[in-house]
């Protein structure tokens, strides 16, 4: 029973992420929950009470996954230049993953103070990996300017949502060099 209850929570979170990435946080509801997974709408709230619910279980699930493949391509980097250039392109190549969506989705919808309040401590653990490496590249307050640096990111990933007139690669580029040359462009 244990195992069935397991699978039928992870069908609605899948199908929880769809109609997110589909049609935004309109999307999510109750009845469409059920109408995608074919359980009962009295079926559904056996698994959430909510939406707030659902999302926040979204977060719980999803978020550390985006965090890993983030924090596995920083890995890769030989130098603190290369690890924010990771930090920004990473986040960057999420934007088409309907995981991704589903996060920008759930952060743009009105949620209850503790759902967002777990949205913010995620992408707290998400400023916090690009610390170090701005902290060796001689930013005197590192903290502040991972939270600028996500910033440029947050900015970035909009545009490529709203899908801009640039190219995504061109959007990546310049939130790249944004991130390592500010206002000057490329050194």
């Amino acid at each position: 029973m244990a195992e069935h209850r397991t699978m039928q929570r992870g069908a609605l979170l899948d199908a929880a992420r769809s109609l997110l990435s589909e049609g935004g946080t309109e999307a999510l509801t109750f009845p469409a929950l059920a109408e995608r997974t074919g359980l009962a709408r009295s079926s559904v709230y056996e698994y959430f009470r909510s939406r707030a619910s659902v999302v926040e279980e979204l977060c719980a699930v999803d978020f550390p996954v985006w965090a890993a493949d983030v924090e596995n391509a920083m890995e890769r980097a030989d130098t603190p230049a290369g690890k924010v250039e990771a930090y920004v392109r990473a986040q960057l190549v999420l934007v088409g993953d309907r995981r991704h969506r589903a996060v920008v989705a759930i952060s743009a919808s009105e949620l209850d103070a503790g759902a967002r309040e777990k949205i913010r401590a995620a992408h707290g653990g998400l400023v916090t990996m690009i610390v170090d490496a701005l902290g060796a590249l001689g930013h005197e307050q590192p903290r502040l300017a991972a939270m600028m640096l996500q910033g440029v990111v947050d900015a970035a990933v909009r545009r490529i949502e709203l899908g801009a007139a640039e190219d995504p690669d061109v959007i990546a580029d310049t939130a790249v060099a944004m991130a390592l040359h500010g206002v000057q462009g490329k050194a």
